[in-house]
């Protein structure tokens, strides 16, 4: 017989049934009264908090969404920045994702391929932190940014210099004179560009800043190089993981270079400020669409424009890092002792962003000197669309360019924008969009600036003091003072650098400049 003062084995259990929940319970209102109380728990802060300066953030509300930069008195009159920075950069107090936070991006102690990539830009932080980190996210460990322009300012290119794996190299006088020695001076595969303006004075640019990269990538043990712009996202679709390292992995071993069809960017209003977190709608290059479709959709889908594409239509490339690698130009690779065997993806794209933002035709007139006529506009852009938007900008009132924007840039017309969605013409594309809007919330680009902090009050201090290297003001200079080179007879290999090329059309143009 059971004592009465024992408790049998069922009273236990109904008593443990009991006060687990119980306890549960008041285990879980304390972690919420944590939350929502007045502690100061360390590991629940979110980055960006109690956060260091950035020009043009300043005067964030405390009680704003985006985060609250101060910076010193000295970085704010050296250089100060328009209030859509913060808006763009800005992270959400909501921890929506929290797996970004204080990540380094070091995935693996020795990630496999090595990839890297370089740019020349004069971009501002508002649009290469995103792209950069984007790319970071693709797997990319290495970046090799060319600046000039605002890029070069401290207050940009201290933050840039503080990310893991971010190389900045300055256009100074000593980078000239080393470029102004380089043997493709002596080559005639890119002489047909030489001694031009704006457009042609990039592309040779670009060229020389790609040729030193290839150099700094082997002395970092990079296995693969790509040329990108900051107005550019690669689009691994197809690898068996959305990541450009496994795009690559899976390429077969004797394959040298990958070329990625470029999608060009569709918008749907003229008010864009942020081109990656706004824009979704893509065009589809000729050659991930059937050429009965491409053709029998031509006219709707130039809309009066003179070529299918506003700009370039022949994708940029990614090439495997070996011996005799040089650039091709800014879209190509190329190698000085063999013809390199080079795949074109089927599915893997370059979402290119161009003319997203009105400002663009404003900010793209401002960077050329050439005259606003049909003549002059020839010698200084190699697309059609390009000289039509200088000369717009050059000659327009606002109103005028405003509506030659609607018309020739944006999409309006919904019923068209269905019509060539279900024929393939255009796609949605929502990854990048949703990569980059999940690292701004979860405040990695506000991290990014704060650390560049302690880095900037050195460079501020430095430029003070004058200690600075001189940077070059003359962004052509060592262009126009080369014509006494001599260009050697070019050999078998020796192709001509590909500029960049309009998709296929039709034998006649349309005119679009009146």
């Amino acid at each position: 017989m059971v004592s009465p003062n024992r408790s049998s084995p069922m009273h236990r259990l109904l008593l443990l049934l009991t006060c687990l929940p119980l306890c549960l319970a008041i285990f879980a209102f304390i972690l919420q009264w944590r939350g929502d109380g007045d502690l100061d728990d360390p590991t629940g802060r979110w980055p960006g908090h109690h956060s260091a300066g950035f020009p043009g953030m300043e005067n964030s509300s405390p009680s704003s969404d985006t985060v609250s930069v101060k910076v010193s008195s000295s970085s704010v009159s050296a250089h100060s920045h328009s209030s859509d920075c913060a808006e763009i950069l800005g992270g959400s107090s909501k921890p929506s994702f929290p797996y970004y936070r204080g990540w380094k991006f070091g995935f693996e102690p020795d990630p496999k391929p090595k990839i890297c990539i370089t740019t020349s830009t004069s971009a501002g932080l508002e649009q290469i932190l995103p792209w950069l980190f984007y790319h970071k996210v693709m797997g990319v460990v290495q970046f090799f940014l060319f600046v000039e322009g605002k890029a070069a300012k401290p207050q940009v290119s201290a933050i840039l210099e503080s990310i893991p794996g971010v190389k900045v190299i300055y256009r100074t006088r000593d980078l000239e004179e080393k470029q102004a020695r380089s043997r493709i001076w002596n080559e005639t595969w890119l002489a047909g560009f030489f001694y031009k303006p704006c457009n042609y004075e990039l592309f040779v640019k670009q060229s020389l800043n790609m040729e030193m990269a290839i150099v700094m990538a082997r002395e970092a043990g990079m296995e693969w190089i790509i040329h990108l712009d900051t107005d550019e996202l690669l689009h691994p679709s197809g690898a068996a993981e959305y990541s450009l390292r496994r795009l690559l992995a899976d390429t077969p071993s004797d394959v040298d270079m990958v070329v990625f069809p470029n999608y060009e960017s569709s918008i749907e209003k003229d008010d864009i400020k942020d081109p990656f977190s706004e824009v979704s709608m893509f065009k589809k290059n000729y050659d991930h669409l059937p050429k009965e479709t491409y053709f029998g959709m031509y006219k709707e889908a130039t809309r009066g424009n003179p070529n299918y594409f506003l700009t370039y239509g022949n994708g940029k490339s990614a090439a495997r890092i070996q011996d005799n690698l040089r650039p091709n130009g800014a879209h190509r690779w190329h190698n000085y002792m063999k013809s390199p065997k080079e795949i074109k993806l089927e599915e893997a794209a370059v979402l290119h962003y161009t003319y997203t933002k009105f400002s663009d035709l404003t900010s793209r007139r401002d960077r050329c000197g050439c005259k606003p006529t049909k003549d002059d506009v020839q010698r200084c852009f190699m697309l059609e669309f390009d000289r039509a938007a200088f000369i717009i900008a050059s000659t327009a009132t606002e109103e005028e360019m405003k509506n030659w924007y609607n018309d020739h840039v944006v999409w309006n017309d919904k019923q068209l924008n269905l019509k060539l969605i279900r024929k393939g013409i255009l796609t949605r594309i929502y990854a990048p969009m949703s990569i980059i809007q999940g690292l701004r919330e979860s405040g990695v680009f506000a991290s990014a600036i704060e650390e560049g902090q302690p880095r900037l009050k050195q460079k501020l201090a430095l430029a003070e003091n004058k200690t600075e290297s001189p940077i070059s003001n003359s962004t052509g200079s060592f262009l126009q003072n080369s014509s006494a080179r001599r260009v050697l007879e070019v050999n078998e290999l020796m192709h001509s650098a590909v500029p960049p090329l309009s998709p296929p059309g039709f034998g006649s143009r349309i005119p679009i400049i009146a």
